[in-house]
């Protein structure tokens, strides 16, 4: 194999809302962090252990719309890119060095509906905990077969 490979996909939860930078004609980009956790047990103490990883997302344009538009913190999505590290003078003239995945592929693994339940369960539970209602799940709904419309961003 003669070439090179610089590609990263990752699952993982948005650490905070897409921020989102305009520039003249029109181009946009989306920034967001991701966090990607890894678990196992320690074998001198038995414990379980996590140990989070977070990572600089950028995308750009058409996508960072999509992301701003439908994507909020805590929801979990997958990311394709590659990564690019990017050279930067801070406020003392000091170099310094930050690494991110330039995202060209996405998708979102969190529903609209467990999206909006995020929100509203802590208050929900504490309410509504002995009744009967909360223990049955909605029924769901079948579209109808001549074009519903959804809320799919593409």
């Amino acid at each position: 194999m003669s070439g090179t490979l610089n590609k990263v996909m990752l699952i993982g939860h948005l650490g905070d809302e897409v921020k989102m930078h305009y520039f003249e004609g029109g181009n946009c980009i989306g920034r967001f962090p991701l966090a990607t956790n890894e678990t196992y047990t320690n074998r001198q103490t038995n414990e379980r252990v996590t140990n989070t990883e977070w990572h600089n997302i950028v995308v750009r344009n058409k996508g960072a719309e999509i992301c701003e538009k439908y994507l909020s913190k805590g929801d979990k999505v997958y990311v394709e890119g590659r990564l690019k590290t990017r050279k930067w003078m801070d406020d003392k003239g000091l170099e310094r060095y930050s690494t991110e995945i330039h995202c060209n592929d996405f998708t979102f693994l969190t529903t609209k509906k467990e999206s909006g339940s995020n929100t509203n369960t802590n208050t929900n539970q504490a309410t509504s905990q002995n009744t009967e209602t909360s223990a049955k799940p909605e029924p769901v709904q079948k579209p109808s077969e001549e074009g519903a419309e959804d809320d799919l961003p593409f």
